[in-house]
């Protein structure tokens, strides 16, 4: 575990949203990272798509993916 340090905009904003979505601050935080690394990773899938891998990976279907994947693919599945 490290420390990252962030704006203080950065985690007003990161209080706001873990408080609407009953999350702690550190699982908010964690969770932007997951979805801004599967973002950047995966630039033609939307946000719908991106929560679709990280359901999978958390259900034992496989860890994060951070190699692209086709659109197409997390729909056949």
């Amino acid at each position: 575990m490290g420390i990252v340090k962030i704006s203080d905009q950065m985690h007003e904003n990161l209080r706001i949203a873990s408080g609407a979505l009953s999350r702690s601050i550190n699982a908010q935080a964690e969770h932007w990272l997951r979805i801004g690394l599967l973002a950047e990773t995966n630039p033609d899938l939307n946000y719908s798509d991106l929560c679709q891998l990280l359901l999978r990976g958390e259900t034992g279907q496989g860890p994060l993916r951070l190699t692209p994947v086709k659109g197409e693919a997390l729909h056949d599945a």
